[in-house]
Parts: structure tokens; C-alpha cells; sequence
């Protein structure tokens, strides 16, 4: 069992800590308080190569593994405290373009593939509804066959990027009899008849990654932008869910080394009754805590990849990583508060910024809750 990471990811992790620390850290705080998705600062991400992380290298990605992936995330969630670009970043790549990627035909690879990838079009996922959010098969979204295509009705909800998106990954009723077989996924550019985009609702977390509702009213799909087969939709969206729980977590550990460094700086500096805070037990207690979250945390996420890549099933471990790195953020961005008292929610500081981001990460991309479900049905304790 072998820890240690090769020369090439160890140097690739910290080219990628540098870029975010000098180019997307740059005005983030300007950013995040004026809730400003900056276009320039997503191409230059995509310039680096973000935007193609697990992309095939002939299909002009990087080529990179589920865990390689994971430590290029975890990467920019240390140099920046911009989550929210790394937020939409990461539901670009893994909820968007991993689905064109792995279940595309040629031609929509040809058509889709490379402006995904150099940045030219910003992609969203648009599968949750109003009363389908959790229990995504419950959808109401319909796509009726028609000659040569399909006409998708319904309406979409949080969806991330929706305001600055080209693209929807949109997922539609085909068969509303089949169930998770009845789902099938399409590729709708933002200029076709009949969709329309919501406006941006600002958040408290997350704050430059934008959301919105997505409405289909009569939008024709042709036939070649179905991504895979009819009734493939479900498979394809569980799928990408694998990627984004697995992936996207990463920043999370990225953003607590970040933040434990800082707290751990700041104890060994600050003076209080004629000594650093550090040596009294109850700060030095808290900083342990969260260096045992942070290693835990880690361990789990690379563990959880390293399965993926084996070609074992790792669904549940995927899950566990979640849970794991959603609530060990939460809790740290709180003792993080706790140790540098008022100074914490100064936006000049940013450390309230952690427990701000960090509250609905166990919400998104399924629940806490649901991932329990997850784990419970793969432990035997849920009939499937």
C-alpha cells in the first residue's frame, strides 16, 4: 500500500496551487462580494486546462484519472478562495462534459467536444425540478419523438451556469412508464426556439457561480443531439454523478488545508495573556480536530478514486468521501471562526468564507442523506 504520490502528480499539483493562487485568487474577494461571474477568469481556467481534465488526450482533453482529476480540484481549492468558480468549473466538467465525453457519438464529439474544452461554451446539467430534486425519476420533463428528433416541455430548477451557459445537458421523459429506463439525455444549445433561461438568483455561498430556472416550451432536439440511447438518460446521469460526488469534493479538502494552515499560523502568532493562544489546550485541541478532519477527509477522497480507476465498485465509497468531506468542512469553517474570533468574518479575511461555502455542499449532488440511502442499499440493508 503505497501513499505517495509520483514526481509528475506532485509537480502538477503544485503548478496547478501556483495558478490558482496568481490567477484565480486574483479579485476573487472582489468577485465573491459582488457576486460576479468573471468570463475572462473561466478562460483563463480553461486555458489551463481545466475545462478537459478527464477528457481523452486524442479527443484534446489531459487525459487525467478519476483520482488525478480529484488532486487537480483539491489543487485549486487550496490557491483560491473562490469556491464558487471552482463549483462551476467543476459542474462544467463533470456533470457536463464527462457525459458528452463518455457516451457521445463521433459526431457530436466533432461538434461539441473541442469548444467545451478551450472554453469557447459554458455548460450546465439541467435535471432537477421543482418536485423532482432528490427523486430525479420523477421528473416531468418530456421529450415526445417526432420525425428526425424530439420536443422537450417542462421546466428545470437550479441549475447551475444556466445564466452564462451555451450548452444544457438537458434530461427528459422519454417513456414515462419505464422509470429510470424512460429517461433519456440531449444536448440543447442556448439559441434554440423555445428554451429560455431564468434569472440569475443570488446566493449567500457559492457566490460567482450562477443558478437559475431552465424552461423548454416546444424545444425541438434533432435526432444526433441525443446523448447515447433512448432510456440511456438515467445510466448517463448516474454516471456523471460518480464523477461530480467524487471530484468536486476535492475542493472542499483543498479549501480546509487552506484554512487549517491559516489557523495554524494564526495560533502560533497570536498573543494572549502573555502567550501564543496555541499553547492553551482548547485552541491547540481545535487544531488537531482539524487536521484530523482534513486527513481523513483526504484519505477517504483518494481512496475513493484509486477504486474508480481499478475498475472496482466504488459507489459507496464515493458516497462515504461525500459525507465525510461535506461535514468535516462544515465543522472546521466553524472552529476556523472560533479561533480567529471577530477578525473571522472580516471579508478582507475570509475565513467565514469556508462555513459559508461549505453549508450546502451537504445538500448538493445528492443529499447526505440520500448518500446514507446509497450505502445503506450497498451494505444489504435497503431492498433495490
Amino acid at each position: 500500500m503505497d501513499f505517495a504520490l509520483s514526481d509528475s502528480q506532485q509537480e502538477f499539483i503544485d503548478s496547478t496551487v501556483k495558478f490558482a493562487r496568481e490567477v484565480l485568487d486574483k479579485d476573487a474577494s472582489k468577485r465573491i462580494s459582488s457576486h460576479h461571474f468573471d468570463r475572462k477568469v473561466w478562460q483563463q481556467a480553461a486555458d489551463f486546462g481545466i475545462a478537459g481534465l478527464p477528457v481523452s488526450e486524442s479527443l484534446g482533453g489531459m487525459g487525467l484519472s478519476a483520482l488525478d482529476c480529484m488532486l487537480a480540484i483539491e489543487a485549486l481549492g487550496k490557491g483560491t478562495n473562490d469556491l464558487g468558480l471552482i463549483f462551476s468549473l467543476s459542474a462544467h466538467v463533470f456533470a457536463s462534459v464527462v457525459p458528452v465525453w463518455r457516451f457521445g457519438s463521433e459526431s457530436i464529439h466533432q461538434k461539441y467536444l473541442e469548444p467545451l474544452i478551450n472554453g469557447q461554451y459554458i455548460a450546465a446539467n439541467a435535471v432537477s425540478e421543482p418536485n423532482a430534486g432528490s427523486d430525479i425519476y420523477n421528473m416531468k420533463t418530456t421529450a415526445e419523438a417526432v420525425e428526425n428528433g424530439y420536443i422537450l416541455n417542462g421546466q428545470k430548477c437550479f441549475v447551475t451556469n444556466a445564466p452564462v451557459a451555451d450548452l444544457f445537458i438537458a434530461y427528459a421523459k422519454t417513456d414515462p412508464k419505464l422509470g429510470f429506463f424512460g429517461v433519456s439525455a440531449f444536448i440543447v444549445h442556448k439559441d434554440t426556439a423555445g428554451l429560455s433561461v431564468g434569472k440569475n438568483r443570488e446566493k449567500d455561498s457559492l457566490c460567482t457561480s450562477t443558478w437559475s430556472e431552465v424552461y423548454f416550451d416546444d424545444v425541438f432536439v434533432p435526432k444526433e443531439d441525443r446523448l447515447g440511447q433512448v432510456g440511456a438518460g438515467g445510466a448517463i446521469f448516474h454516471d456523471s454523478m460518480v464523477w461530480e460526488k467524487g471530484c468536486l469534493f476535492a475542493a472542499y479538502v483543498g479549501a480546509m488545508d487552506r484554512v487549517y494552515e491559516q489557523c495554524l499560523e494564526h495560533v502560533k502568532q497570536r498573543i494572549q495573556f502573555a502567550g501564543p493562544i496555541g499553547e492553551n489546550q482548547s485552541v491547540s485541541n481545535r487544531i488537531i480536530d482539524m487536521k484530523l478532519r482534513l486527513d481523513s477527509a483526504r484519505l477517504m477522497l483518494y481512496r475513493a478514486g484509486w477504486l474508480y480507476d481499478q475498475g472496482k465498485d466504488s459507489e459507496s465509497e464515493i458516497a462515504l468521501s461525500k459525507i465525510m468531506i461535506s461535514e468535516a468542512a462544515v465543522q472546521t469553517g466553524l472552529d476556523a471562526i472560533q479561533l480567529f474570533g471577530a477578525s473571522a468574518i472580516e471579508n478582507e479575511m475570509g475565513i467565514s468564507r469556508l462555513l459559508l461555502d461549505a453549508l450546502p455542499s451537504r445538500i448538493f449532488s445528492g443529499s447526505n442523506d440520500i448518500q446514507r440511502e446509497i450505502i445503506a442499499r450497498k451494505l444489504g440493508l435497503r431492498k433495490t
